[in-house]
């Protein structure tokens, strides 16, 4: 039996919405009926840590209740034909849920926290945090999350990764948050693509991409029956 051709799931909002994450492109531009500039910028958190902090407290008592979708699942199936890794914007854990064994999260994770001066001090974390909870370092912990404006330590490992993809698979991103949605450019030539979303981007697509106008669900069914005749 010869090495598993590479695969690599590339995942945005639109892949937890049909578990009830919801994605704050959408419609009026709000999250969770909050201004991204209020919640997930640092300038939100020298200014009201208070009221980013119960933002992240609310999503993350969202996110243990929350369940992996069919999309989710069907990630973690090409694991028995493919060596697949996910590289997720999102930073719920629906994806491991579901079973896959290898994801990268571009913009980190919300069950984790760590120290606001030492980075690389972080915790699992699934209850509520407060402006009392401090590190080992004594510092304030906060969200372990890449806020808008902040850079995104793990974009060259991504990078890296998607060079050397076989077959290449975008999921429910709108491709309009930067840098990760440069990572497409990193594809090599001889790589299958597929892009799945319901309101496809405008934009050139590098190499030859099946552009698959519909949900991750159904759009990943459709790979999956492409890929049978791989």
């Amino acid at each position: 039996m010869g090495k598993k051709k590479s695969l690599v799931v590339f995942s945005g909002a639109g892949m937890s919405a049909d578990s009830g994450l919801k994605t704050f492109r959408d419609h009026d531009g709000l999250w969770e009926t909050h201004k991204i500039s209020d919640v997930a910028t640092m300038e939100a958190w020298r200014k009201q840590p208070k009221v980013v902090l119960e933002f992240y407290n609310m999503r993350r008592s969202q996110l243990l209740k929350a369940k992996p979708n069919k999309a989710h699942k069907l990630v973690f199936d090409f694991e028995k034909k493919y060596d697949v890794t996910v590289i997720t914007q999102n930073i719920d854990n629906l994806h491991e849920k579901a079973g896959s064994t290898k994801v990268l999260h571009l913009h980190g994770e919300l069950l984790k926290v760590k120290s606001e001066v030492n980075v690389d001090l972080i915790y699992d974390w699934k209850h509520d945090l407060s402006l009392n909870d401090k590190g080992e370092d004594g510092h304030q912990l906060r969200p372990h999350v890449v806020w808008f404006g902040e850079e995104v330590p793990k974009i060259w490992d991504a990078e890296k990764i998607i060079q050397k993809a076989d077959i290449f698979i975008t999921i429910g991103t709108s491709l309009n948050v930067y840098p990760a949605a440069g990572l497409i450019q990193a594809v090599s030539n001889e790589c299958e693509c597929f892009l799945i979303d319901p309101n496809i981007p405008q934009r050139n697509y590098p190499n030859k991409w099946h552009l698959i106008n519909k949900k991750a669900e159904e759009g990943l069914e459709e790979v999956k029956r492409v890929l049978v005749n791989h």
